[in-house]
């Protein structure tokens, strides 16, 4: 009867062997195992942000509209101090956002709360302040579930090296399409999990939920071709989720 418990034991060991971390998500208690730390993952984030920003910047795509980017720093605020909540540490980020004017980009928040929204994707779809607010904090649960940091480690281990030096690993993920296909499966698990805890913190920033529905319906509208690589869950089963939410919110 003892030998359960023996094994179990063993496979944890074995695990954290692999892995720097094995830490749970906020909230959803989903595990994870995460080969490259939170500090380099973020330093890495960062630069790439920087780098896009600047180049938005000199094409003069960056921030067009000072009444909406204060608009979503004004909603973000109240989003990341919920957030907090569920991930003390992110009180030490640096959080920034900016808006783009370019077509390709909708909104995204790289490891260490970087955040990318983009103004034709708000304007098409006609997001008042509450829905804003879903599609924001849907961008702020992906950070802080570190799912970057385990979509880098995920891809370590599908190409079966011991060591790759950050850098090295996200260039193969830019050109590899059969890489990011055998990480399709974490990605579609990552935009769900953000789909709920993001519903979570919005709530906790005192958001209403009909607003949340009211984003996913909207998002369900949306004619914008889908990607090769679809991550995201189809539009029905968002809509699902959300009214599941709304349930489990009392309303």
């Amino acid at each position: 009867m003892r030998l359960l418990p023996v094994l179990l034991s063993m496979m944890l060991a074995a695990a954290q062997a692999c892995a720097q971390e094995i830490a749970p998500v906020p909230d959803t208690g989903r595990w994870q195992e995460l080969h490259y730390s939170a500090a380099e993952v973020a330093a890495r984030g960062e630069d790439r942000y920087i780098a896009q920003v600047v180049d938005l910047a000199a094409a003069g795509k960056l921030d067009r509209d000072r009444a909406l980017l204060a608009r979503l720093q004004s909603i973000s605020a109240g989003l990341v101090g919920a957030a907090v909540t569920l991930k003390p540490e992110a009180a030490d980020w640096q959080w920034e956002l900016h808006l783009s004017s370019d077509p390709s980009i909708d909104a995204t928040c790289l490891a260490g709360g970087k955040l990318l929204v983009g103004i034709p994707f708000i304007k098409r779809l006609h997001f008042d302040d509450g829905e804003l607010a879903t599609l924001l904090a849907h961008e702020i649960a992906h950070a802080i579930a570190e799912h970057q940091r385990e979509y880098f480690s995920e891809a370590l281990l599908a190409t079966r090296r011991p060591e790759l030096p950050l850098d090295v690993l996200q260039e193969r993920l830019d050109t590899d399409l059969p890489l990011q296909m055998r990480l399709a499966r974490l990605s579609a698990i990552q935009e769900r999990e953000a789909d709920q805890l993001g519903m979570v913190i919005a709530h906790r920033a005192g958001w209403p939920p009909s607003a949340m529905l009211r984003f996913y319906r909207k998002l369900a509208t949306d004619s914008v071709s889908a990607p090769l690589i679809a991550s995201h869950p189809d539009a029905e089963a968002r809509i699902s989720m959300a009214k599941g939410m709304l349930r489990l919110f009392g309303n």
